[in-house]
């Protein structure tokens, strides 16, 4: 029997010409459950001869794998999807599951109510969740259905693996670069210090200042040009001999720049900048500038093919960070 030419081929119509039941007919095709030798040769004999297309996201939902994976950002606010360090994460996340019939879906997660992870492991449509901008109380959140299903880009735990840049060590390399170009006077502006994967570069750099003998200057930024421009102000309000600036994201090492010239401070001549990300923009800013990589796709990647596979991973997965020299410092 076939089906009317004018509509695709359904799993009813696929049992009904195989002889089977349709519980039959979608375990074989779905690939789980038992069927007999017999009755699976007559399902894809059928399913062939009536060009039927498995429905993905029905399949999925019946065996609880999902349909979606959820990079859920924390943040003060939502405008922290609005990061383009975001934007990374998600088209490297989209890449590795779009082969899977797996879609990729945004979300803001509170920091003042990281509850809403318990929503996530209630959703069948979740196949997994790539938790950003990490804190403990999140972390302290994960419900116990999404173990083994959730991976966090920056900080991890016992029961959450982490995937992220070793930044402690990119931000060492180019405070060693500045130290090497002569710059004793060096102020630092912050991520967010509410967030613990950025404390790591915060840690180095009073490491590395201690160890030399130098004082220690810290202004707190949230990752963008605004904060930037405006903490460079505060640097040299506060130390007016700062001889360099180094920033804990490229984002906010741009705004630097752009303060230190309203103040008609040449850079590097008067203070160096520096940054880290190497984003596009940091080889073509004027003057190109001085910063560390950072392999957020390769890292998305990593994180998102964790959860796909859902194969024990190692608890915490850095990726280096090199010094990028140029102009700027």
């Amino acid at each position: 029997m076939e089906t009317p030419s004018a509509r695709p081929a359904t799993l009813d119509d696929v049992a009904r010409a195989a002889g089977v039941s349709r519980a039959t007919a979608s375990r074989v095709l779905g690939g789980y459950g038992f069927a007999s030798v017999d009755a699976r040769e007559r399902v894809h004999a059928a399913a062939d001869r009536l060009g039927y297309v498995p429905n993905v996201t029905a399949r999925a939902l019946v065996r609880g794998a999902g349909v979606r994976l959820v990079v859920a950002v924390s943040g003060t606010d939502a405008t922290v999807l609005d990061d383009p360090y975001v934007d990374r994460l998600v088209s490297a996340a989209a890449r590795v599951c779009a082969p899977h019939g797996v879609g990729v879906a945004l979300e803001w997660l509170p920091l003042d109510a990281p509850a809403g992870l318990r929503r996530l492991g209630d959703d069948r449509s979740v196949c997994g969740v790539l938790l950003v901008n990490t804190t403990a109380r999140v972390l302290d959140a994960v419900p116990v259905g999404l173990r083994g299903r959730v991976v966090s880009i920056g900080t991890g735990s016992p029961a959450v693996p982490s995937f992220d840049v070793d930044n402690a060590a990119g931000a060492g390399a180019v405070l060693r670069h500045l130290h090497a170009g002569g710059r004793r006077r060096i102020a630092m502006v912050t991520g967010p210090r509410w967030l613990s994967c950025a404390e790591r570069s915060v840690t180095a750099y009073e490491g590395l200042m201690r160890a030399a003998g130098l004082p220690v200057r810290l202004v707190t930024g949230d990752f963008t040009a605004a904060r930037g421009a405006r903490a460079a102000l505060e640097a040299l309000d506060r130390w007016p001999d700062t001889d360099a600036i180094y920033a804990a994201s490229d984002a906010t090492a741009l705004g630097v720049i752009a303060a230190l010239r309203g103040r008609g401070l040449r850079v590097p001549h008067d203070v160096a900048v520096a940054g880290f990300d190497d984003i596009p923009y940091a080889a073509v800013s004027s003057p190109a500038l001085t910063t560390a990589t950072h392999p957020v796709a390769r890292i998305a990647t990593a994180a998102a093919t964790a959860v796909l596979d859902g194969r024990p991973v190692p608890p915490v997965t850095a990726f280096p960070s090199t010094l990028v020299a140029r102009e700027s410092a």
